[in-house]
C-alpha cells in the first residue's frame, strides 16, 4: 500500500491542486517539471524555456499513454500493462532529456490515495466492520508470513538477519494501484476473490504505519555512517532523503509518545467529525456560485486537504482518505465526489503506471538478469503459496482462490518509498536496494500477465470442473423457466401463488446451493443445450419463459423452442430494444424488454406526482404502450440484425417518415384520456 511522502517544497507545490480541472493539471505538470530537472537547449528566455519544457514532457506523456492503453486493452491485456508498456517504450526519451521519473512517481501516487478515498465511498461503516476477520486474519496473516519466508530465504542467501527482516517487510506488501485497478477493470471486485485482496490491502496500509517505526530500529552502524557521509542512496542527490526522517513540515516532530498519540487521534477526530458534519455546509455553500468547476475544486481541496493533514501526524494518507471516504459513504453529497474526482484518480494513476514502466534500469537489469528475474520469479512464487495456504485456511473456494492468490503475488508500489526510506535510514545497503528496486518493478509488471493466466487458462478450468450431471427433472412439467436469478427467481414465486408449478433450470451451481438453503427447489442445467429441454419435459410443456441475461444464449433457445416445439408459448427476455427485432425475426411472439415496464412504472408515477388519479395515469401510459408496440412490429419487418439501426436506410427511413403519425397518435389518446376524466 502507499503513504505518499514527500518534501515541504512539493506538499506545498501539490496544494495548488485545487482549482478548476483544466489549470489543476496544467499547474500539476509545471510542478512536475519543476522538480524532475528536464534539461534543454532553447535559444528562448528562461520562462519561455519552461513553458516549452512542460509542453513536451506533457505531450511525450499523454501521447504514449494514447497509443499503448488502446492498443494494450483491444488485444486483451488491460490498460495497466498498457500504461507499463508506454513508461517502457518512453524511458530513453525520458533518459535522454534527464527527467527524475522518481520525483515524477512520488506525485503521481497521490492518484493511489484518490483511488482508496473513492473505494471508501462505496462501503459503509458497518460494512467495514463486517470484514474485520479478514482484515486481520488474511491481511495479517498475508503479511506475517510473506515477511517471515521472505527473510528466512534472504538469511539462506547470506544476508545478515536484519537486512533480510527489512527486505521481507518491504515485499510483503503488494500492489494496491494496479490491483484495484484491474479487478474494479475485469469487474471482479465484487467476488469473494476480489474482497478478500482488498481486505489484505487494507491491512497492508495499515501494516506500513508500524513498518515505518519499526525498520529504523533494524540500522546498521556501518551503513549510517555511510549515509552520513553523503553515501547513500543515488549518491547524494537528495531522493533518499525526502523519505527519511525529516522529510518537511511535521505537527509530532519533537513531542513525547503520549503528546504524539494526541495528536493524531485529534487529527483522526478531526477528519472523522469533519466528515460527518462540515460536508454538506461546505457543498451547500458552494452550490451557491452555481459552477460545475467549483465543485470539483471542493471535492480535491477536501481528499488533499485531509492526506495532507495525515502526512503532518505521521500516518499514511492512503489510509486516512480511505476512512474519510466510509465516513462520507452515506453523504447526499456522496455520488458528487466520485464523479469529480474519479477523472484525477485515472489520470495521476495512469502516469503513476507509466513512471513504473520508465523507472526500469535496464542496465542493471541486463548485467544481473538471471539473478534479477530469478528472485522476481521466487517472490511471486512464495506470496502465491502464502496465499493460496491462507485462502483454504479462510475457506475461499473455487476460482476465487486463484483470484485472490494470483491477484496479490507481486511486490508494491510502496516497496519504491520503503527502499529509499531503508537505504537513507542505513538498513539496506544501496546496491542491494537497486536490485531490489527492479524485482518490485518486474513484478508489478508481470502482474497484468498473471491476471491474464487467471482469465484464460484457471478460470475456465475450473469453471469446468464445477459441473456436475443435470439434475433429474420433473415428469409433470406445465411450466420452464430458464434462469433462476433475480428475473427468473422473482417470476417463480409468482406463479407458485397462483398455484401454477414451475421448473426453473439454472446454470450457476453457486446460486442453486443458496437456494437450497432457503428451501427453494431449482434444477441445475444448461438450458440452451436441447437434449436438456427434452429431459425436462418441453414436449409435454405449454409455456417457456427464458429469463436468462445472457444475450446469445437467448436467441439459441428461442431459436431451437420455436422451431423444434411450436407449440409451447414462449415468452422471452430481451436485454434493449434491438434485441426485441432479433427475437421477433426468431419467431418469438411474447417479448418482454427488462427495463420497459420500469419505464412505463416510472413514467406512471411522474404523472402521478402531477395530480393525475392512479387509473387515468395508467391508462395514459397503456395508450403509449399500444402505440409503441404497433410502431415496434412495424420497424422489425425492416431491422437487419447485419446492419448497424444508424447504417439501415429502410430503418431510418421508416422511423423519419413514421414519427410524427406514432407522436401524434399518442398525443391524442392521451388528450382523450385526460379529457375524459375531467
Amino acid at each position: 500500500m502507499v503513504a505518499v511522502t514527500v518534501n515541504a517544497n512539493l506538499r506545498r507545490r501539490s496544494g495548488q491542486a485545487a482549482l478548476p480541472p483544466l489549470p489543476v493539471r496544467l499547474a500539476a505538470l509545471a510542478l512536475i517539471l519543476r522538480k524532475s530537472s528536464v534539461v534543454l537547449v532553447h535559444p528562448q528566455p528562461r520562462e519561455g524555456r519552461f513553458v516549452t519544457d512542460i509542453l513536451l514532457l506533457a505531450f511525450i506523456f499523454l501521447i504514449a499513454g494514447v497509443i499503448s492503453v488502446p492498443i494494450a486493452s483491444r488485444l486483451g491485456l488491460g490498460s495497466v500493462l498498457g500504461y507499463l508498456i508506454a513508461g517502457i517504450a518512453i524511458s530513453p526519451i525520458l533518459a535522454l532529456l534527464r527527467v527524475d521519473v522518481i520525483s515524477i512517481q512520488h506525485f503521481a501516487e497521490f492518484g493511489v490515495v484518490m483511488m482508496l478515498f473513492l473505494v471508501g465511498l462505496e462501503l459503509e461503516p458497518r460494512a467495514l466492520w463486517s470484514m474485520r476477520a479478514r482484515l486481520i486474519g488474511l491481511g495479517g496473516g498475508q503479511v506475517g508470513f510473506t515477511t517471515a519466508l521472505v527473510a528466512a530465504a534472504g538469511m539462506v542467501l547470506g544476508l545478515n538477519w536484519s537486512v533480510a527482516l527489512a527486505v521481507g517487510l518491504v515485499l510483503a506488501l503488494s500492489s494496491t494501484a494496479i490491483v484495484l485497478q484491474t479487478l474494479n477493470e475485469k469487474g471482479l471486485m465484487r467476488s469473494d476473490g476480489g474482497q478478500s485482496s482488498f481486505a489484505v490491502l487494507l491491512a497492508q496500509d495499515i501494516a506500513v504505519i508500524p513498518m515505518l517505526a519499526f525498520l529504523p530500529l533494524l540500522a546498521m552502524p556501518e551503513l549510517l555512517d555511510l549515509v552520513g557521509q553523503g553515501g547513500g542512496h543515488g549518491g547524494g542527490d537528495g531522493h533518499a532523503d525526502s523519505h527519511g526522517h525529516d522529510s518537511g513540515l511535521s505537527l509530532v516532530d519533537g513531542l513525547s509518545g503520549w503528546q504524539t498519540a494526541l495528536v493524531t487521534l485529534a487529527a483522526i477526530a478531526a477528519v472523522v467529525l469533519g466528515g460527518s458534519f462540515l460536508t454538506t455546509p461546505i457543498f451547500r455553500f458552494v452550490a451557491m456560485a452555481g459552477l460545475r468547476e467549483l465543485f470539483t475544486a471542493t471535492a480535491l481541496m477536501m481528499v488533499i486537504g485531509i492526506a495532507l493533514l495525515m502526512s503532518l501526524v505521521g500516518l499514511s494518507p492512503a489510509l486516512s482518505t480511505f476512512l474519510a471516504g466510509v465516513v462520507l459513504a452515506n453523504s447526499a453529497y456522496r455520488h458528487e465526489l466520485e464523479s469529480d474526482i474519479d477523472p484525477f484518480k485515472g489520470l495521476l494513476l495512469g502516469l503513476f503506471f507509466i513512471t513504473v514502466g520508465a523507472s526500469i534500469n535496464f542496465g542493471l537489469l541486463f548485467e544481473n538478469l538471471g539473478v534479477i528475474l530469478g528472485l522476481t520469479v521466487g517472490l511471486i512464487a512464495m506470496k502465491v503459496a502464502v496465499l493460496l495456504g491462507l485462502a483454504i485456511i479462510f475457506k475461499i473456494q473455487g476460482a476465487d482462490k486463484w483470484l485472490f492468490a494470483l491477484s496479490l503475488a507481486q511486490a508494491g508500489e510502496f516497496g519504491f518509498v520503503l527502499l529509499s526510506f531503508t537505504v537513507a535510514s542505513g538498513v539496506i545497503p544501496t546496491e542491494l536496494s537497486d536490485k531490489l528496486l527492479l524485482v518490485v518493478a518486474l513484478s508489478m509488471l508481470l502482474t497484468p500477465g498473471l491476471f491474464i493466466l487467471y482469465d484464460k487458462v484457471i478460470a475456465p478450468r475450473f469453471s469446468e470442473t464445477l459441473e456436475r450431471e443435470a439434475d433429474d427433472m420433473p415428469e409433470d412439467t406445465q411450466v420452464i423457466i430458464a434462469g433462476g436469478g433475480r428475473v427468473g427467481g422473482l417470476v417463480n414465486r409468482i406463479l407458485q401463488s397462483a398455484g401454477m408449478k414451475a421448473t426453473v433450470i439454472d446454470y450457476s451451481a453457486r446460486r442453486l446451493a443458496i437456494m437450497e438453503r432457503f428451501g427453494t427447489k431449482h434444477y441445475y442445467g444448461d438450458a440452451s443445450r436441447p437434449d436438456l429441454l427434452h429431459a425436462a419435459g418441453i414436449e409435454r410443456a405449454h409455456m417457456l419463459i427464458v429469463a436468462i441475461d445472457n444475450r446469445e444464449q437467448i436467441n439459441q433457445i428461442v431459436s431451437h423452442v420455436v422451431h423444434a416445439h411450436p407449440h409451447v408459448h414462449v415468452i422471452a427476455r430481451a436485454v434493449d430494444r434491438d434485441h426485441v427485432y432479433e427475437l421477433w425475426g426468431l419467431g418469438c411472439r411474447d417479448i418482454i424488454r427488462e427495463t420497459y415496464d420500469a419505464t412505463l412504472r416510472i413514467s406512471r408515477s411522474a404523472f402521478e406526482a402531477r395530480g393525475i388519479p392512479r387509473e387515468v395515469a395508467q391508462e395514459m401510459v397503456d395508450a403509449f404502450h399500444e402505440v409503441d408496440q404497433e410502431a415496434m412490429i412495424e420497424m422489425a419487418s425492416v431491422y437487419d440484425p447485419d446492419i448497424p439501426v444508424h447504417e439501415n436506410e429502410d430503418y431510418v427511413n421508416l422511423i423519419r417518415s413514421r414519427r410524427p403519425e406514432w407522436e401524434a397518435m399518442t398525443k391524442e389518446k392521451i388528450t382523450k384520456i385526460r379529457g375524459g376524466a375531467s
